[in-house]
């Protein structure tokens, strides 16, 4: 049974950068062909996907995000990472991590609360 949670501060400042990490058991992020995807909900709105890394290590972003986020992963670890640049009021949400895609998530963490706020 593959498990992923969320790890990162609750709290982070305007114009920082936010850093969240997965951490993923039973199952390995290098396996083919899965892809490893951040998702975010903003309160009183619907899922949001940012990025994904395949198992490759290749990435790929929402273009609505893509200037702000990068997305790295530690295999030895297995672990992949978020980093979502310059935030504002409007990036608090409740962050997941999942595997696979929009409408085909397999597994999805149970998500850490975000707050922009100074």
């Amino acid at each position: 049974q593959v498990q992923l949670w969320e790890s990162g501060p609750g709290l982070v400042k305007p114009s920082q950068t936010l850093a969240l990490t997965c951490t993923v058991s039973g199952g390995s992020i290098t396996t083919a062909y899965h892809d490893w995807s951040w998702i975010r909900q903003p309160p009183g709105k619907g899922l949001e996907w940012m990025g994904a890394i395949r198992y490759d290590g290749i990435t790929y972003y929402s273009p609505s995000l893509e200037s702000r986020t990068s997305i790295s992963r530690d295999t030895s670890s297995n672990q992949f990472t978020l980093q979502l640049n310059s935030v504002t009021p409007e990036d608090t949400a409740v962050y997941y991590c999942a595997r696979g895609l929009p409408d085909e998530y397999a597994y999805r963490g149970q998500g850490t609360q975000v707050t922009v706020s100074s």
